[in-house]
């Protein structure tokens, strides 16, 4: 059996919809599961034990597939998602639409969970972990997000990054580089997406907004302080695990170019002290003057 899931997202989309694909594996344990995917997730679809193949899909473009017994699609309501696994003329396709309506402001990894099982396939919302990596004992802080609504000030994470000390880590796409070494103001080094996932795997704390790295946390139970503005993290943040959230209980825009109004309430104090909880209590470290910068 051939089975064709479309998830041509970025990085925290594709952890969320882990659960729905590893429903998928145990309904069909024979099946060879093709994910379409952006290429550049390929280092965390091959941690997936529930996908077999990638198929190289940069966002809603015609897919290289042709007649698979199932198409899932896992990323979005449609019509243009629907329509691309329609043109691959499968045998059987699931997918919301006008008999299963899209449920609104329900957390992600609920969503195509339940999508699924309308069609008798169960998953496992808490089935969304990858396998452990060695300690590294550092504190990751994560300033990008993937447009304006979402980052919190430079500023603040540099005031952050000082005060959690030498152990600091900052990160970001090379995109971001500039960024990171405003926060960090020390040292750089640079990393793939497989470093930074090994990274996270390993470190002792996590801080960061609502963004991919937020979810690589929760997928390797790393012990994390997730910064939420535009969205309500009962959509997007942790279920569960060891893990603090900041929310001023606002939402707005997400795609808006200006940090959003609620993600400004945040102070640094607020971050610090969810920081402290976590990393069990006691005085910060020394300066952070030696923190180190990975873009990647």
């Amino acid at each position: 059996m051939r089975i064709l899931v479309l998830r041509a997202l970025g990085l925290g989309d594709l952890l969320t919809a882990v659960p729905a694909l590893r429903g998928l594996r145990r309904a069909y344990p024979e099946a060879e599961i093709t994910l379409a995917a952006p290429a550049w997730l390929a280092d965390v679809v091959a941690r997936v034990d529930a996908v077999d193949r990638l198929l190289p899909t940069e966002g809603l473009v015609p897919l290289d597939y042709d007649s698979p017994d199932l198409a899932v699609n896992l990323h979005g309501r449609g019509p243009q998602s629907t329509e691309l696994l329609r043109a691959t003329h499968p045998a059987r396709l699931i997918t919301h639409g006008v008999h299963v309506p899209w449920p609104a402001h329900q957390h992600e990894v609920l969503r195509w969970c339940r999508l699924l099982a309308q069609f008798g396939i169960a998953c496992d919302p808490g089935d969304l972990h990858l396998p452990p990596s060695p300690r590294n004992d550092a504190i990751v802080v994560h300033p990008g997000a993937s447009h304006g609504a979402r980052r919190w000030p430079a500023e603040r994470f540099a005031e952050v990054a000082r005060a959690l000390g030498p152990d600091v880590v900052v990160t970001g796409s090379p995109a971001e580089a500039p960024l990171v070494r405003e926060v960090a103001q020390g040292r750089t080094r640079t990393g793939d997406l497989a470093g930074l996932l090994d990274l996270v795997a390993g470190a002792r704390l996590v801080v960061c907004g609502d963004t991919g790295v937020a979810h690589v946390a929760t997928a390797y139970r790393t012990p994390s302080v997730v910064l939420f503005g535009p969205v309500s993290p009962a959509e997007w943040g942790p279920r569960s695990g060891p893990h603090r959230v900041l929310w001023h209980g606002t939402t707005g825009d997400t795609f808006a170019d200006r940090p959003d109004p609620g993600l400004l309430d945040i102070t640094a104090d607020e971050v610090l002290d969810a920081a402290r909880s976590l990393l069990g209590g006691g005085t910060w470290p020394g300066s952070a003057s030696s923190a180190r910068a990975m873009s990647g």
